[in-house]
């Protein structure tokens, strides 16, 4: 029997915390002339190691660093036991920024992009994980319980 390799892959979470082991660095925060965040996507993941996360000094590295790692279901916030609230949120509340798919490797394993598609991945590149003041936009996409300032607020 064949199984399909995508589907045995581990979920991961494309707005993670460093601290679980397999975290994975898949890209850069860049603000643009207009000011406005967007994800400059690694070309390799990186692991989110001590070293890699200090890079993001003084910041903290989720203010800086798009970080993956596998989804922690029932530990976490936004899943509601069939799947990603802040996934639904995003790609429901959020404008597109990008026409076509981007390049990013964690794709063939993102639960955003497993969940709501290509709606997910027009709008991924405006999430920021932490941000230190949030819009009420940001608010709205990060959902109830988010600590102002923080929790996958997006752009």
């Amino acid at each position: 029997m064949h199984m399909n390799r995508r589907r045995d892959l581990p979920l991961l979470c494309p707005s993670s915390q460093p601290d679980h082991p397999d975290a994975v660095v898949f890209g850069v925060q860049v603000v643009r002339e207009d000011g406005q965040p967007r994800v400059g996507y690694l070309t390799q993941l990186q692991p989110a190691s001590p070293e890699i996360l200090a890079l993001s000094g003084p910041a903290k590295p989720t203010e800086v660093l798009r970080i993956a790692a596998p989804c922690a279901k029932h530990s976490c916030q936004h899943f509601d036991g069939g799947g990603c609230k802040l996934a639904a949120r995003v790609a429901g509340l959020l404008n597109p920024v990008v026409s076509g798919l981007p390049r990013c490797l964690i794709r063939p394993s993102c639960l955003w992009f497993r969940q709501e598609g290509k709606a997910a991945c027009l709008r991924c590149s405006q999430v920021v994980t932490e941000l230190r003041e949030l819009t009420e936009l940001q608010r709205e996409v990060a959902g109830p319980g988010a600590a102002p300032g923080s929790a996958s607020a997006a752009a």
